[in-house]
């Protein structure tokens, strides 16, 4: 499943990028942002190029300052998937970062931000990280999600979602083609499951993290996806105070 649009158009990364820092947070290196007060949290699990993508922290910025405490955690323990070495081709990558230790080790990331006082979670994924936010919402441990071209995502998780999902599709992808993702709407309506599901038109797989910042077209249909996400989250905590 894994193909050349998983890799298509990688970010220069950047340790120092957004406005946010790292810290430790439930045993992993975590970048962060926003009111370390607010109630509300967000967890955005990256691509296969990691935590250090300035647009990723860019997005988690632009959550923050609507309220939210975001967290980006580093899954892929200082180890992204490199296009350039030819050694370590994606499906060798993809064997040492197994989605279900992701899964695990978002557990304790969720704890602590509950012992920090919030009262409500929404998660994010992209690409790869797509799949470890649909395991978090298939056991009920987030409040809302969002899957933003997703990849390796079945029609069997989406059957096992218990919380309210938006999926943001594109039109040219192969990991989860516009077909994909329509029978993905069709399993959330008949299970009743609270769900938004939108294909972007004339955008490849990544878009919503991977967009040429000088690309207009890319930027509006980019920020288009970033506001959806965030009116989901917000719909979906209404009444949970946003800060003490």
């Amino acid at each position: 499943m894994s193909g050349p649009q998983c890799c298509s158009n990688p970010p220069t990364l950047n340790p120092s990028s957004g406005t946010g820092h790292v810290e430790k947070l439930g045993g992993l290196d975590s970048y962060v942002t926003g009111s370390p007060d607010s109630k509300l949290a967000v967890l955005l699990v990256s691509d296969i190029f990691g935590f250090e993508a300035p647009n990723l922290r860019k997005l988690a910025d632009k959550v923050a300052a609507a309220g939210f405490f975001v967290v980006v955690p580093d899954f892929l323990n200082k180890d992204p998937y490199v296009p350039e070495d030819a050694n370590r081709p994606l499906p060798v990558w993809i064997k040492d970062h197994g989605l279900d230790k992701a899964f695990e080790d978002a557990k304790p990331v969720l704890e602590a931000l509950k012992s920090k006082g919030v009262s409500a979670i929404c998660a994010a994924g992209f690409c790869w990280g797509a799949k470890v936010v649909v395991e978090l919402a298939k056991h009920a441990l987030i409040q809302a999600a969002v899957l933003c071209h997703p990849s390796f995502v079945t029609v069997d998780d989406i059957k096992k979602v218990k919380v309210p999902i938006s999926i943001l599709g594109a039109e040219i992808d192969r990991m989860s083609p516009p077909e994909l993702v329509k029978q993905f709407e069709e399993v959330l309506t008949a299970n009743g499951v609270k769900s938004h599901v939108k294909i972007f038109p004339k955008v490849s797989h990544g878009w919503t993290v991977r967009y040429n910042v000088e690309d207009k077209a890319a930027c509006k249909s980019a920020e288009e996806a970033h506001q959806d996400l965030l009116d989901w989250f917000l719909k979906h905590v209404k009444g949970v105070t946003l800060s003490a």
